[in-house]
């Protein structure tokens, strides 16, 4: 209490917002280095060898061809990032083609970059690697639409960006020659590496987060050795021989998760031998020997068990590759299937259309950065748009700052090359850690990039702070504040469908197994199961960033989301006693989890409280029970209705 009688503020009260701190915070992800280097590389080198020959225009269009590599570079096999970067490449090249041959002429440029607007949008619902290069598509050729301001003609310019392109692409891939398997390696070690992390931590908060840590390794390691293939046989036969190590690791990885599920720490020789197995992956050296036990207890003797059965050599045949015509035919069929692709590609059509009559009747320098902007925050799969759109703007005032004291001051020379690979090393370390970040890096690169000639001009970067400014504010009000449903609760059927993926878990897991077939499946359920608890922590933690009712709900949901993992990982715990000889649960049992699960995952749907559930008692399933009830417990604690 105050002295005047009011009531003195809490430290709560005080606190930050949580949109602001979630949107704020950074990725506890290591820096990417090798790729900072690479783009440091790959943007700076020719804007040395044009500082060295005498023509900064033609060196600042090759620079700007390296970009989309910078932009489109992903962790990844080098066969999965060779298609990765050669398709942003491409769509670069193409939309800067389309930008140099209309930018002359606002009755088609205008026309040009909303009808590339849309197709990028419709193009992102074909993958990953579609909506990266659709993406690049629509960026460069905004930046080509600018480029008639500055002088530069067709043919020199298109070579020279095309140039840079390819140089990107080298610098990119040009370790594949020498570590082909190197990135399929480090993703089945850092498996072993995680494993006994896991094993190694001291509380149960940290156990948990050390699990999480060991789903996310294992869909990463999946992904990429489901996705990489070559024509060389020997390397294909290196990544079938790794899919298949990290196969015979399940029983491992399931008998740990059980342990630490339990409350039990793992013998020492247990964590050292995980450490020695991630050892000799990377090292491509023969596996070790397993520890032997005879150790009476259950859930240790499995432990052993399963160490036994990593590295056995089974042989797995080759996998048919996808037809391109089968992922055309997916992609016809999203665009089919739903209005949630061409919503998408109405608002961003709308809010460019309304960015370029913006730069048309306002006066601006160069006012393709208003649409530049606009696309780049509406990516429609992203992120959340309100949280991009803030990060752009505070990213962006950082960034003009840099980018007048490099202008302003006419830097030059070698200083100019040096502050570019720091820029461009900057940018790749922000792409993985915070948006903002990178918006700080990238803006004062590209400022440089396409402003080298005209050095000095203090206006030139205040009217880029202004363009981003109404880009952003383009999107909030039109693109988000305006957009029917864009504030609404929307990620509900997400965690439904997280919650139908963990009853599957259930039913299949906790069911007497006795083929190998069997158990198989049910390895595959296990692995659905937390892949789509890891995909909806990531959808939520998108969401969460926003101060609307959508945002609410996420941050409200949030202990169903940790106490379905748990659930998970109570069911994994009975099904490695099972795998010990003791008797499988009671088929009704397990129909009264299935059908508990089922009517958690209706609640979450129709956004209402579940009906108490009849759950088994006894022992052997008590630690389910009791997470399943925490689940019950969190999703009636927020009011669902009102998000």
């Amino acid at each position: 209490m105050r002295q005047d009688g009011g009531v003195r503020p809490t430290r709560a009260d005080l606190a930050p917002p949580r949109w602001l701190v979630h949107l704020l915070r950074s990725e506890p992800t290591a820096p990417p280095w090798s790729r900072a280097v690479r783009a440091a590389v790959a943007l700076a080198a020719p804007l040395a060898v044009a500082f060295a020959a005498g023509d900064l225009r033609l060196g600042a269009l090759v620079s700007t061809g390296a970009l989309p590599t910078l932009l489109a570079d992903a962790a990844g096999p080098y066969r999965y990032r060779a298609q990765r970067l050669g398709g942003a490449v491409g769509a670069a090249v193409a939309g800067f083609a389309i930008g140099l041959l209309t930018g002359g002429d606002l009755g088609l440029s205008i026309p040009a970059v909303v009808l590339v607007a849309a197709v990028s949008a419709l193009i992102s619902a074909a993958g990953s690697n579609a909506s990266v290069a659709a993406l690049q598509l629509f960026v460069f050729t905004v930046l080509g639409t600018g480029q008639h301001a500055l002088g530069v003609e067709f043919g020199p310019g298109l070579a020279a960006f095309t140039a840079g392109g390819a140089w990107g692409l080298l610098v990119s891939l040009v370790g594949w020659t020498v570590h082909a398997t190197s990135p399929e390696r480090r993703a089945v070690a850092q498996v072993y590496i995680e494993l006994a992390a896991m094993l190694s931590a001291r509380n149960t908060a940290t156990s948990f987060a050390a699990r999480q840590q060991l789903t996310t390794a294992l869909n990463t390691a999946y992904d990429r050795l489901l996705t990489a293939r070559s024509w060389l046989s020997g390397r294909d036969a290196t990544y079938r021989g790794l899919l298949s190590l990290l196969s015979e690791s399940t029983p491992a990885v399931e008998a740990s998760v059980a342990m630490v599920n339990a409350g039990r720490r793992a013998p020492r020789e247990v964590v050292d031998h995980f450490t020695a197995l991630a050892t000799a992956v990377l090292a491509r050296t023969p596996l070790p020997e397993p520890p032997a036990t005879n150790s009476p207890d259950p859930a240790v003797a499995a432990l052993y068990t399963a160490l036994t059965r990593i590295g056995r050599g089974t042989e797995r045949a080759r996998r048919a590759r996808e037809p391109v015509t089968v992922r055309l035919r997916e992609w016809a069929h999203t665009l089919a299937s739903g209005p949630l692709t061409w919503l998408a590609a109405l608002r961003l059509t709308l809010c460019v259309a309304i960015a370029e009559l913006v730069g048309v009747l306002v006066p601006s320098e160069r006012s393709y950065w208003i649409t530049l902007t606009v696309g780049i925050v509406l990516k429609p799969d992203f992120g959340s748009v309100f949280g991009r759109a803030v990060l752009r703007g505070l990213g962006t005032v950082a960034g003009v700052g840099i980018g007048a004291l490099v202008l302003g001051l006419g830097v030059r020379g070698a200083a100019l090359v040096a502050l570019v690979a720091l820029f461009a090393a900057g940018a790749a370390v922000g792409k993985v850690r915070n948006y903002g970040i990178l918006s700080a890096f990238i803006t004062p690169l590209i400022i440089v990039q396409m402003d080298l000639t005209v050095g000095g001009d203090w206006s030139l970067v205040v009217a880029r702070l202004l363009d981003t400014v109404a880009g952003c504010l383009i999107v909030l009000v039109f693109g988000y504040l305006l957009w029917p449903g864009s504030r609404e609760p929307r990620v509900g059927s997400r965690l439904a469908e997280a919650t139908e993926a963990v009853s599957r878990y259930v039913d299949h897991g906790l069911r007497p197994a006795t083929e190998p077939a069997q158990r198989a499946e049910r390895s595959r359920r296990r692995r659905r199961a937390y892949r789509a608890l890891a995909d909806v922590r990531t959808a939520f933690q998108q969401v969460v960033v926003e101060p609307s009712a959508a945002g609410r709900q996420a941050a409200a949901w949030w202990p169903v989301i940790v106490a379905l993992e748990r659930v998970a990982d109570a069911v994994t715990e009975v099904v490695v006693t099972v795998e010990q000889g003791t008797e499988p649960p009671a088929a009704d049992d397990v129909a009264s989890l299935t059908a508990a699960l089922a009517e958690l995952g209706s609640a979450v749907r129709e956004q209402r409280d579940p009906a108490e559930p009849e759950l088994p008692g006894g022992d052997q399933l008590s630690g389910v029970v009791d997470q399943l009830r925490t689940a019950f417990d969190a999703v009636r604690g927020p009011d669902l209705a009102r998000g």
